[in-house]
């Protein structure tokens, strides 16, 4: 009995240490992010390759047609000013004498005018006289006739200093045409966002092709939209009216609703980047643009089709294949094959391979996270 006591007792011993060594050698469970499969709805989207931008309907970099020297900045960066409103003024004392001139001589032509016509309606008049005294014989024919030469000269001589007056009108509003070339005025309300130039420095025009900065950005802020690139391989699938979710990168957890406008007719093409559409897209409330600077970062999202009620999961969730990790119910994973239908960047629809309720491993990033590996839900940090 003894001895039966004493196997009894090793054995329990032996079963002790064997279940002692295996609970601490056995793999611990790897704390990992998890997601019970449930129906939402699911869209389908195309978003942008590169940031796009925050764009006014009314924007035009502005710079004088002459070069010169800036004689007055009658506005600073920030001002609001209002259309037709002087922004710049070169130096122009040249260019305002000739003005002057060009008035004197039309003044000096007018007055002429005025004189040689008045003479010949006189004349005209007196060439009357005389045919109607020759008519009734108390003066001869020739002396009509030269009454009559005489009145056909001084009109001649009124029709040329008519023509010297619209010679000096045009020459006064060629004129008034260089000095206007010395002035930039505002095309429309806005707002003076960037000046190229000080009082007495000198401004250079900006031909085309020409990477002259201008003098002068002016903006209309008061209407807002949003120009981001797409692929070129989307671009069948874009038309006008299509709703679409604006980002900002200024505003982070905020949607703005949008609609596209207009899509580009051309592929853009840029060094070592892929070929892209520019898309325009418009606000559906301005009233939300309201605030927003041009210039901003902004993403979108156009959407082309959307389900609801249907069985989804996170697209983060997704690894190569369409496949996904589940969890068991003794823990450990195992991966499954999905069939999905729509998907973007958020939610992928899975048409088979899941059920409601099955959870699967959102923490794909996670060492050893694989098929075969027991896992624990990660408890959520304490805010």
């Amino acid at each position: 009995m003894k001895s039966a006591s004493r196997l009894f007792l090793l054995i329990l011993l032996v079963a002790v240490l064997g279940l002692a060594l295996w609970w601490l050698s056995r793999p611990k469970p790897i704390p990992v992010r998890l997601y019970e499969v449930a129906a939402g709805r699911v869209e389908a989207t195309l978003a942008n390759t590169r940031a796009g931008t925050v764009e006014a309907c009314q924007r035009t970099k502005l710079s004088t047609i002459a070069g010169g020297r800036i004689e007055l900045l009658a506005v600073k960066e920030g001002d609001r000013v209002e259309k037709g409103q002087v922004l710049m003024r070169l130096w122009h004392e040249d260019l305002a004498a000739r003005r002057a001139v060009a008035e004197a001589q039309l003044a000096t032509a007018q007055s002429r005018r005025a004189e040689i016509c008045t003479v010949a309606e006189n004349a005209e008049r007196e060439a009357s006289r005389q045919e109607a005294l020759a008519a009734q014989g108390f003066i001869s024919a020739s002396r009509a006739e030269a009454a009559r030469t005489e009145a056909k000269a001084r009109r001649a001589a009124c029709e040329s200093a008519q023509r010297d007056v619209v010679t000096a009108s045009r020459q006064l509003a060629a004129a008034s045409a260089d000095l206007a070339r010395t002035v930039i005025t505002a095309p429309f309300a806005g707002t003076v966002a960037k000046i190229v130039g000080e009082v007495g420095e000198y401004s250079t025009p900006s031909p085309p092709g020409v990477p002259t900065p201008p003098a002068i950005d002016l903006i209309d802020a008061s209407c807002l939209y949003v120009r981001a690139p797409l692929d070129e391989l989307d671009a069948p699938k874009l038309s006008p009216g299509q709703a679409v979710k604006i980002r900002l990168d200024a505003y982070p957890g905020r949607t703005f609703s949008g609609r596209v406008r207009r899509i580009a007719p051309y592929v853009t093409a840029v060094e070592k980047q892929a070929r892209t559409v520019d898309v325009e897209v418009d606000f559906v409330n301005p009233a939300e643009a309201k605030g927003l600077l041009v210039g901003y970062s902004a993403d979108v999202e156009i959407l082309l089709d959307a389900k609801e009620g249907v069985l989804r999961v996170p697209t983060a969730a997704l690894q190569e294949g369409q496949r996904v990790l589940v969890v068991g119910a003794d823990g450990r994973l195992a991966a499954r094959q999905l069939t999905l239908g729509l998907a973007n960047w958020e939610w992928s629809e899975v048409l088979a391979g899941l059920s409601a309720g099955e959870r699967i491993v959102l923490s794909l990033e996670k060492e050893g996270v694989k098929p075969g590996a027991f896992v624990v839900e990660e408890k959520p940090t304490a805010q």
